[in-house]
């Protein structure tokens, strides 16, 4: 599949301005300072005056991490999934939310998959675990048990992550970064946060169909990589 750019209406480009032009005003202070840095670095190519052009952008993710985006039709099975991740491709769609739904979409759009997922894999370290997951992924696709806690791994963490920063927590899950009720809600709501810690995680069952009530902060992204890789080794010394 490739993005059909021409294809995109007049209301598409009004709906990703008036998302985009919203969350960055509004992550302003609660956003990790890594993802600010990076998406305040692809200005360029993802900006709100303008629906994202996948090819442009594949131009700056690759020269400066290796990564690009690989076009789908909504969401995949998980060993397609995997299997990008580990080639450093990720997952995005091409369609954009209606004005109506500017709120709630249970779907990821392309709003999600760019605005929320992009940035970051700007980043060494960050990208280094979302590879690494995928690589992990890969190697055990045959275990259901292993695939659904990297499931839940990828939900709390590149998904819902939170991370310690210097006066409180800050945002670096897509779907919270995403989300103007998710990312004001940390804030004002009074959610569980909880220390990262791999074990808990793998075995926390998790819901779709709704804002979450639990998350959990990392100290740091190398400790993402660090336990996933600990775990990696566990699992080959049990085999």
């Amino acid at each position: 599949m490739i993005q059909e750019y021409n294809n995109y209406t007049q209301e598409d480009f009004e709906v990703w301005r008036l998302l985009f032009e919203r969350q960055e005003q509004n992550l302003q202070n609660k956003a990790c300072k890594r993802y600010l840095a990076c998406i305040n670095e692809m200005s360029e190519v993802m900006r709100a005056n303008e629906v994202p052009n996948f090819e442009k952008i594949n131009k700056v993710l690759l020269a400066k991490s290796g990564w690009s985006i690989h076009v789908v039709p909504g969401l995949i099975p998980v060993e397609g999934f995997f299997q990008l991740l580990a080639k450093k491709k990720f997952s995005a769609s091409t369609w954009l939310r209606k004005k109506s739904q500017l709120d709630y979409l249970e779907e990821p759009d392309m709003f999600h998959d760019v605005f929320g997922h992009i940035p970051l894999l700007m980043d060494k370290e960050y990208s280094a675990f979302a590879q690494k997951l995928g690589e992990v992924g890969v190697k055990y696709i045959d275990n259901p048990e292993i695939v659904l806690q990297l499931q839940r791994l990828y939900w709390f963490t590149i998904e819902f992550g939170l991370k310690a920063g210097e006066t409180q927590t800050d945002i670096y899950g897509a779907g919270i970064l995403s989300s103007y009720g998710e990312s004001k809600g940390i804030y004002t709501t009074n959610p569980e946060i909880k220390p990262y810690n791999f074990s808990s995680i793998i075995n926390q069952p998790f819901r779709t169909d709704q804002i979450q009530t639990l998350y959990f902060e990392i100290e740091s992204y190398e400790q993402l990589y660090d336990s996933l890789n600990e775990f990696d080794r566990n699992m080959q010394q049990q085999g």
